[in-house]
């Protein structure tokens, strides 16, 4: 008898994006703030305990320039231990991937081995012209793709 694997189609996404709606911005809580950013785009799901993703995006806005990923990883757990936080998720190598994420969102750029937000430029325009123009605007155009195909 003759075993024939059966190949598992995988539909991987050229793109995504969470998007979730959250009460109106209370700025008084920096971090919090930040936090509703994340959760709002899909880079932190509800309810996650690993956070570390705000505590490196807020490093990277506080400081307005160009880091290493060894610097933010300092900066991240001074910050972390400031705020009395657990240090959950400070390895080099989930900062790495949680930079990763960041530049996957285009809210973060790297230039050689440095990182920064995308072009020192204001989050909002990033997201004008980045996330709502270019990469919401190609996902949805796809998707309607899908739907006119249907008939």
């Amino acid at each position: 008898m003759i075993m024939v694997k059966k190949l598992v189609s995988r539909d991987t996404p050229l793109a995504e994006i969470t998007l979730r709606r959250y009460e109106k911005p209370n700025l008084e809580n920096r971090r919090d703030f930040i936090k509703k950013v994340c959760l709002s785009i899909g880079l932190l799901q509800p309810g996650d305990s690993r956070d570390v993703i705000v505590d490196i995006f807020h490093v990277l806005l506080d400081t307005k320039q160009e880091l290493d990923s060894d610097t933010i990883q300092k900066l991240v757990i001074e910050y972390r231990k400031k705020s009395k936080l657990e240090l959950h998720g400070i390895a080099q190598s989930n900062i790495r991937r949680q930079l990763r994420r960041l530049r996957e969102l285009f809210l973060v750029e790297k230039i050689k081995n440095s990182y920064r937000i995308s072009e020192n430029e204001n989050l909002h325009v990033i997201f004008e012209e980045k996330i709502k123009k270019f990469y919401l605007n190609s996902i949805v155009t796809r998707v309607e793709e899908y739907f006119k195909a249907l008939k």
